[in-house]
């Protein structure tokens, strides 16, 4: 039994009774939450020793940091120093995108490496296979893409990416319409090669009720990936991703009938005075499904900065009704990141979330910096740093940058507005 399923019988789960403590909410309201389907434990039942993490209706913003393998960099053990790395700055979930050397094996090294929720996007698996197996993508059997879905479900896969809105009609349109960036999600041109190759519809489309079957079998939860999403602020918000994003809100109602949990991913480069209006669109058209959002980045001239442009993004996204984060770094654009550079993307997209909790009225978000107000006008500064998001970096400023009286800083120094303030009694 699902936890969508189990939550519609009224049961409540360990995983919600786990999430419930951690966000300071009633099992109950939790429940209630996940049986309507706004909110999701992505929890496969064969993955061992998770630690639970809700993502939805109530619940604090979510992070999601991207690892992996890829064809010029196919060393595991550096991706497991990234997952690390990731968890230790605070990640909720990871996704492993592995698309070099051993995949398998990355995979359950990645899993192994932290408690946190697991992602994949097992169409780059089943893709690489079929090119060395049939020497080209588009010779790739269905039946194939299915197995390799399978076999990550098996491994404990807590929830995958899968692009089931690239259909011959969304890309009809796309056609028609044209775009600057054309298609720059990776799966989504996958799909779109196999599909054009063969002229056929996407699998993941025309046999969702054997998704459904496997996603059911293993309370494998559903991301309905944006595979058309905008990859420039020109291209947002247009035809192409709406037309997707219609198709999902249909397939969401398909997911909950069957009883798989379900979240919705978002665009992509948008301006910002568009985003508001992309959350409320998503849900209201997949009826307040969670909403997984890559920032978005409000700005394409920014390579370096992009975990900037995302966390400016992603406040507003969040603040707007958006559920959960995935974080970009610093080498977003550029290459594959180092770990510092995880734990930079990590930290930027918890700022973001955290700001958006604070308007969301998320339980402990303002509690959080009231104490840091309290603790600043006091000059206590070890308190400070140990209430700081990423309190290693604060420690090494003070430290690095100590001043003559311990209780000033070298900012101001004796001219402390703080210290002046309260001097006077």
């Amino acid at each position: 039994m699902t936890q969508l399923e189990s939550a519609r019988r009224g049961e409540i789960t360990p995983q919600m009774l786990a999430v419930a403590k951690e966000e300071g909410m009633d099992p109950e309201i939790l429940r209630q939450h996940i049986a309507q389907g706004t909110a999701i434990i992505p929890a496969n039942k064969n993955h061992r020793g998770l630690q639970p993490k809700g993502i939805g209706q109530g619940l604090r913003t979510k992070v999601n940091a991207n690892v992996g393998t890829s064809s010029d960099f196919p060393d595991i053990n550096k991706e497991v120093e990234k997952a690390k790395a990731a968890a230790r700055a605070g990640a909720d979930t990871i996704m492993d995108l592995s698309t070099g050397g051993d995949i398998d094996r990355a995979r359950i090294a990645i899993r192994d490496a932290t408690p946190l929720p697991l992602g994949t996007v097992p169409i780059y698996q089943a893709a690489i296979e079929a090119m060395r197996r049939h020497g080209h993508l588009a010779k790739m059997k269905e039946e194939e893409l299915f197995e390799v879905i399978e076999r990550h479900a098996r491994d404990g896969v807590d929830f995958i990416t899968v692009h089931c809105g690239v259909t011959l009609e969304s890309i009809r349109r796309l056609q028609e319409q044209g775009r600057l960036t054309d298609i720059v999600s990776r799966g989504g041109a996958l799909l779109n090669c196999w599909m054009v190759r063969n002229g056929k519809e996407n699998p993941l489309y025309s046999r969702f009720d054997r998704l459904l079957e496997i996603a059911a079998e293993y309370d494998l939860t559903l991301s309905l990936g944006d595979g058309l999403r905008p990859g420039c602020l020109a291209d947002a918000t247009d035809r192409a991703q709406i037309q997707e994003l219609i198709i999902l809100g249909e397939l969401v109602e398909r997911a909950w009938a069957a009883g798989v949990q379900v979240m919705v991913e978002g665009p992509g480069h948008v301006p910002l005075d568009q985003i508001e209006a992309n959350i409320k669109l998503q849900k209201r058209l997949c009826r307040g499904a969670p909403f997984y959002v890559l920032g978005p980045l409000v700005t394409d001239v920014a390579p370096g900065y992009d975990h900037i442009t995302a966390a400016i993004g992603g406040a507003l996204a969040a603040a707007a009704g958006a559920d959960y984060i995935c974080y970009v770094t610093p080498a977003e654009h550029l290459g594959l990141p180092t770990a510092e550079e995880v734990k930079e993307g990590v930290i930027a997209a918890r700022i973001a979330g955290h700001a958006a909790d604070l308007v969301k009225g998320i339980p402990g978000a303002w509690a959080w910096d009231q104490q840091m107000a309290k603790e600043r006008k006091a000059l206590h500064w070890d308190r400070q740093i140990e209430l700081s998001i990423d309190p290693e970096k604060a420690a090494r400023y003070r430290k690095e940058r100590h001043p003559a009286l311990e209780n000033t800083c070298t900012m101001c120094g004796e001219f402390c507005a703080m210290k002046i303030t309260s001097e006077l009694g």
